[in-house]
C-alpha cells in the first residue's frame, strides 16, 4: 500500500478526531512515515485537498450510495474521489486500486468490495456528474466550496452571491508564502541576488515593498539562518505599515505571538527605540524571543501578560492583533472553517475589552492599529464601532495602504479574491485627548 496515502489518511483522522492544526499534523505524519519530498507533496495534496472539498466529495460519494458509510472508510473514500476530480496525473484505476487496498489493510475488508464499487461507478461517470442542486444560493456554495452553510449564508447577505463565490473559491487555492526582508541586515536588492544565485523559484511581491513570494520549505532557503528575511503575509505586514512607525518609539505589540508584527515594527524602527511583546501564554514568548534573535533585532523585551488587564505607563503607539475567528487564513489552515457559529459568540466582546483597555495605554496623539485575521463585520467594523461609542477622544483616521489603497474611513478588510492575501482587517485609531 501507498505510504503517502496512508499518510494522507492518518492525517486526515487525526484532524477529525482530535481537532488538531493540518500543518502540525502534517509535519509529524510525514517525519513519521519518512516520506520523501515527491511522496510528502502527495500526502500533502490529498489530505489538505480533502478537507478543502469534503463536502463535495461528500456529495459525489452520496449520490452514488444511500449506506450509513463509516467514518474511517469515508475518508479513504474522499480522498479517491478527490484525486479523480482534482488531480489529473493520477490514474482513475490506480486512486480506486490505493482506496480497496487501503479498506483490507486497515480491517474494513467487508467494506472494500463497497469502496470499489462506489469508486467504479463515479469513475465511470466523471464527465457527466449529478449537478449540484440550488446554484445561485448559500446552500450551492456550502457544497461547491465545502464551506460550512452558515458561513456561506452570512458572507452571501454580507457582501452579495458573485463576491462571496469568489471569496470561497479562493479559499481553496493553495497559497505562496511571503517573504518579507530584514532591511535592518540587507536590502533588497542584496537579497533577491541571493534567491537568483541559489535557483530558488521565487518571484517579487505584486505591491509590497520588500518582500518576494516563494513556495516550500523556507527554513531551508538560504538566508534564513543569517536572518535576512522571516515569513509574514503581506496583509498583515501592511497593517504595521498604518502606523507609520519611526526610529526611538516605544510601542507595545499586546498579542504578539508569534511576533510576526513585532519584527516588522522593528524593522520599520531600523531596530531604535523599544517593542514590549506580550502574550498571555509565557510558552508561545520563547518562539518571539527566538525570532528576534535570528533576525538580529534587539529593541523587542518580552512579557507574559493579558491584553485585558491595564498597565500603568503609556506608548507611542500600539498593535492590537486581536484573538478572532481566524476565517481569513482559511487558505493556509483549511479546518478553520469548520468553525461552529457557538465558538465565535464570546469573540466580540473579547476583543471589545481588548481595545477598551489598551486605549488607556496610547499616549495623547499616539496610533493604535486594532486588527483581525477574519473577515466578519461582527469582529471588524462593529467592535470598532462599538469601541468609539464607548470612548470620547478617539477616531478612526484615514491612511493609505502599500497597493495604492485608501482607506477613507480608517478601516479596511484585505480579501484573498480582491488582494491576494489573507483576509485580513486593519483600522488605524487616533488618541486625540
Amino acid at each position: 500500500m501507498d505510504n503517502a496515502r496512508t499518510a494522507a489518511l492518518e492525517i486526515l483522522e487525526r484532524c477529525r478526531r482530535n481537532g488538531a492544526w493540518s500543518s502540525v499534523t502534517l509535519d509529524a505524519v510525514i517525519t513519521k512515515y519518512k516520506l520523501d519530498k515527491r511522496s510528502a507533496a502527495l500526502a500533502s495534496g490529498i489530505s489538505l485537498g480533502v478537507m478543502q472539498n469534503s463536502a463535495l466529495c461528500d456529495f459525489y460519494i452520496d449520490c452514488f450510495s444511500n449506506a450509513k458509510i463509516e467514518p474511517k472508510v469515508r475518508d479513504i473514500l474522499r480522498c479517491a474521489v478527490f484525486q479523480m476530480l482534482f488531480m489529473d496525473r493520477i490514474p482513475h484505476n490506480a486512486a480506486v486500486n490505493e482506496a480497496v487496498e487501503q479498506a483490507k489493510s486497515l480491517g474494513y475488508s467487508r467494506a472494500s468490495g463497497f469502496v470499489n464499487a462506489v469508486l467504479r461507478r463515479i469513475s465511470a461517470n466523471i464527465d457527466k456528474l449529478p449537478d449540484i442542486p440550488g446554484k445561485g444560493t448559500a446552500e450551492y456554495l456550502s457544497v461547491k466550496y465545502s464551506h460550512p452553510r452558515w458561513l456561506t449564508e452570512l458572507i452571501v447577505k454580507e457582501q452579495g452571491y458573485e463576491f462571496a463565490e469568489a471569496f470561497f473559491a479562493a479559499n481553496n487555492t493553495a497559497p505562496e508564502t511571503d517573504l518579507q526582508v530584514n532591511t535592518n541586515r540587507i536590502s533588497a536588492g542584496e537579497f533577491e541576488k541571493l534567491l537568483n544565485d541559489s535557483g530558488v523559484e521565487f518571484k517579487r511581491h505584486g505591491w509590497l515593498q520588500n518582500c518576494f513570494t516563494v513556495k516550500g520549505n523556507v527554513s531551508e532557503l538560504i538566508g534564513y539562518k543569517e536572518g535576512y528575511f522571516y515569513v509574514q503575509d503581506s496583509a498583515a505586514r501592511s497593517a504595521v505599515s498604518v502606523l507609520e512607525l519611526e526610529p526611538g518609539m516605544k510601542v507595545l505589540d499586546a498579542c504578539a505571538a508569534p511576533g510576526g508584527k513585532s519584527f516588522a515594527a522593528a524593522i520599520d524602527m531600523s531596530n531604535s527605540g523599544s517593542i514590549l511583546s506580550c502574550d498571555m501564554h509565557e510558552k508561545k514568548l520563547s518562539l518571539i524571543r527566538n525570532g528576534a534573535e535570528r533576525l538580529g533585532i534587539t529593541v523587542i523585551s518580552t512579557e507574559a501578560a493579558d491584553a485585558r488587564k491595564e498597565r500603568s505607563e503609556l506608548f507611542d503607539a500600539i498593535i492590537a492583533d486581536v484573538p478572532c475567528s481566524g476565517l481569513g487564513v482559511i487558505r493556509k489552515k483549511p479546518e478553520i472553517r469548520y468553525k461552529k457559529p457557538e465558538e465565535l459568540e464570546s469573540l466580540p466582546n473579547i476583543q471589545l475589552d481588548i481595545l477598551n483597555n489598551l486605549a488607556g495605554s496610547l499616549k495623547v496623539g499616539g496610533a493604535m492599529i486594532y486588527s483581525t485575521c477574519t473577515v466578519l463585520r461582527s469582529e471588524n467594523e462593529d467592535v470598532v464601532k462599538a469601541f468609539l461609542s464607548e470612548n470620547t477622544g478617539y477616531v478612526t483616521e484615514k491612511f493609505t495602504l502599500p497597493n495604492g489603497k485608501t482607506a477613507a474611513n480608517g478601516m479596511y478588510t484585505f480579501w484573498p479574491n480582491v488582494d491576494g492575501t489573507d483576509g485580513f482587517f486593519v483600522c488605524r485609531i487616533r488618541r486625540m485627548i
